[in-house]
C-alpha cells in the first residue's frame, strides 16, 4: 500500500470566500488528504478570532466528499507542513500580482525543505479579483459581499460590521 499522499492549503481565511472554496474543493481532488492550516498573519488585522475562522472553515467544508481536517498552526509554514506529513502546499493565484508573491515564497520553502512541491491553482476566472481584504472593506462600507460569500459567512460578517462599528449602511 502506497502512502497516502497529503496536501496543505494554509491560509488566514478572514473570512473564508468563494475563491478559497474553489481552491479547496479543486486542490482536495490532487491528494488523498486535505490539511487546511488557518493561521494569523501578523502583518493583517483579523476581523475574527482563531477560533471564529477555524469553524468558519469547518462549516464552509463540511459538504465536501473529501478527507479534509482543518487546524490553526503558528508557525513557519515548512514546518508545519512536515509535521502534517504533507508532500504538497497547495496555492491559489488571482492576478500577476499574486504570482510574483508565491514564486518567492515557493523559492524560500524550497529552501527550507526541498522534499515538500509547491502547487499553484489558478482560481476560476469568475472568482479571480476576490480577496478577503476586500470582502472586509467593502462591508465596512456598507457595500454588497454576496456574490464573494457563502450567505452564512455574509451574516456573519454583517454581524461582526455591525459589533465593530461600520463605515456607511450596510446591504450585504
Amino acid at each position: 500500500m502506497s502512502k497516502p499522499r497529503i496536501g496543505v492549503y494554509p491560509g488566514t481565511f478572514d473570512p473564508i470566500t468563494l475563491g478559497h472554496m474553489d481552491i479547496i474543493r479543486r486542490g482536495a481532488k490532487l491528494v488523498d488528504k486535505l490539511v487546511i492550516g488557518v493561521t494569523t498573519n501578523i502583518a493583517k488585522s483579523p476581523m475574527f478570532s482563531d477560533e471564529e475562522r477555524l469553524e468558519m472553515v469547518r462549516r464552509e467544508c463540511a459538504g465536501i466528499d473529501t478527507d479534509i481536517v482543518v487546524t490553526g498552526f503558528n508557525s513557519l509554514l515548512m514546518d508545519f507542513a512536515e509535521s502534517q506529513q504533507a508532500s504538497v502546499i497547495i496555492r491559489g493565484l488571482r492576478a500577476v500580482a499574486d504570482f510574483e508573491y508565491e514564486y518567492q515564497m515557493a523559492g524560500m520553502n524550497q529552501q527550507i525543505n526541498g522534499r515538500i512541491e509547491t502547487v499553484f491553482l489558478m482560481a476560476d476566472v469568475s472568482l479571480q479579483p476576490i480577496a478577503s481584504r476586500l470582502v472586509k472593506e467593502i462591508a465596512l462600507y456598507g457595500g454588497p459581499i454576496h456574490k464573494f460569500v457563502s450567505p452564512v459567512v455574509r451574516d456573519e460578517v454583517a454581524a461582526r460590521v455591525e459589533k465593530i462599528g461600520r463605515k456607511g449602511t450596510v446591504s450585504l
